[in-house]
Formats: structure tokens, sequence, C-alpha cells
């Protein structure tokens, strides 16, 4: 699949970014998910979650892939598959990011998996990022992603798993384009498949717009945050199935009853699940 390229020589390739945790980031996305949040001042902790819109890769756009992202190789392995998702995690959260303070990511790359499945291909790489602010450990991350095939036109979807129906918790999103547009400008993310109509529909052979895994995962943990009441310590979650921009879906939780654990999810409009995760306080 690989031709002459042995993809588990990328394991154990490591990268260092640094940036300073300023408040505009945190204020626009506040604004995007619609919060009434107060003006991010000096050494406001950063929501859980948010230091996505940090430690940015920012290539210039003649090493851009037709896709929207980095070009194959570098930091990731040039898998030669063509489509890249990503499809879960786990984040351990040991303390917050503070606006103002300096930081850093130190990431490595654990794993390279060649798998075979129902879709074709698939290719797995598996990436710890480690945050510090100001010296300190903050932020222990795990991030797996997929490369899979093209998908062909008239593929029919995965069958859906559904979802619980009496959430203790939940939210109904309209995820319209400038959403996705907003989110994607925030994390500096070009994937065509969540700004590029024609692109998605035409090339990816998707419904339409793609809702980004890391916006439903936001989500959860803004789930968590509006009531969850406890401090998080941990989340981990998974992606099951693609959301689109012209449908609703749900983002829900329900907690255990000693407020411990909480089982999150989103789930489109026929109830099946999107993306699931446990939140550990």
């Amino acid at each position: 699949m690989n031709g002459q390229v042995n993809l588990r020589q990328w394991i154990g390739r490591t990268e260092s970014r640094r940036d300073l945790i300023s408040g505009w980031p945190v204020k626009a996305l506040a604004a995007t998910l619609d919060r009434q949040d107060p003006e991010p001042a000096e050494g406001s902790p950063v929501p859980d979650g948010w230091h996505w819109l940090y430690f940015l890769d920012a290539k210039p756009a003649s090493d851009l892939g037709s896709d929207g992202h980095p070009a194959r190789g570098g930091f990731l392995p040039p898998v030669p598959l063509p489509r890249r998702m990503w499809a879960g995690g786990r984040i351990d959260f040991v303390r917050p990011l503070r606006i103002g303070e300096a930081a850093q990511r130190d990431s490595e790359i654990l794993k390279v998996e060649e798998k075979s499945g129902a879709s074709g291909k698939l290719v797995f790489v598996t990436v710890r990022h480690t945050v510090m602010g100001s010296g300190e450990i903050a932020i222990i991350e795990e991030q797996d992603i997929v490369y899979r095939d093209a998908a062909k036109p008239g593929d029919a979807p995965p069958p859906g798993k559904t979802a619980p129906c009496a959430p203790e918790w939940s939210r109904c999103m309209k995820p319209d384009p400038v959403l996705l547009f907003r989110y994607s400008a925030l994390t500096f993310n070009g994937h065509r498949i969540h700004y590029d109509k024609d692109y998605a529909t035409g090339e990816e052979h998707y419904h339409g717009l793609v809702v980004h895994g890391p916006l439903q995962t936001t989500l959860l943990l803004d789930l968590c945050r509006r009531y969850g009441g406890r401090p998080l310590k941990r989340l981990e979650y998974r992606a099951m199935s693609p959301l689109f921009h012209d449908h609703t879906f749900t983002v829900n939780g329900h907690p255990e009853a000693d407020g411990t654990k909480a089982e999150l999810w989103t789930a489109n409009a026929d109830g099946h699940y999107a993306m699931r995760g446990t939140a550990h306080f």
C-alpha cells in the first residue's frame, strides 16, 4: 500500500511548538458557540479543550494538498490514502492554561497501524501531546487520526447505532456553514470538507459539509461546563459517524448518580451516535 515508504519509521518522531495563550481566540470561540462569557482577562483559565486554539500549524499555501490539509510527510507520516479524519482521543486535564502565560506543546508519534475494514484500507496514527503552561504540565492528550480509501459515488453509509433517547443533559444544534467556517478559521483547519460544499460532495462524496470532530468534542466539553458543576479530569471520545451542516443534531450527557462520571454523545437527526465519549470529574 505504501510503496517504498515504511510508515512505522515515523514512530517516535517528535516536534515542539510554543505559543502565548492570548485572550482573542477564547473570546472568538465563546462568540462562535454563542456563549455570553466575560471578556478574557490576564490570568483567567482557558476552558477545557480550548487549547486546540493554540499551537496551530501555519504551513504556506504552496505546501497544502488538494484537500486543504498540509501535504503529506513532515511530522505526520506520508500516508497515501486520500481521506483523513480525527477518529478520537483521550485528554487528561491536569490544570488549566491561563491567559497571558507562555506555553509549549511537545508531540510524539506513538503508533502507526495499517488495517483493513469494511470500507477498505485504513491507517491509524496515534499522537501524544504534552502541553505545558509556565513550565508546568497542564494537559496530556492522545489523538487518533485515521486515513481511509476514497469513497465511491453511491456508496451506502454504514448503519448507525442508536443512541439513548432520554439524556439528563441535552442541547439541540443547527450547524450552519457560518459555524463551521468560524471554527475552521479559529483552528486554522483548511480541510475543505468543512466549508467547500462542492469539494465535500463532489470529491469526497459526503452528503454535505462535515461537522468537525474537534467541534463536536468541544461541544461535549461545553455541555460538561454548562451542567457538570465539577472540575473535569479526563475525557475519552471517539467518532462513530459523520454529521452534516444541513441537519440538526443533539449534544447529550447522562451523569452517574455520584457525579464522578458522565456518558456523553452527539446524535444525528435519526437518533444515531455521531461522537461518543466519557467524562471523568
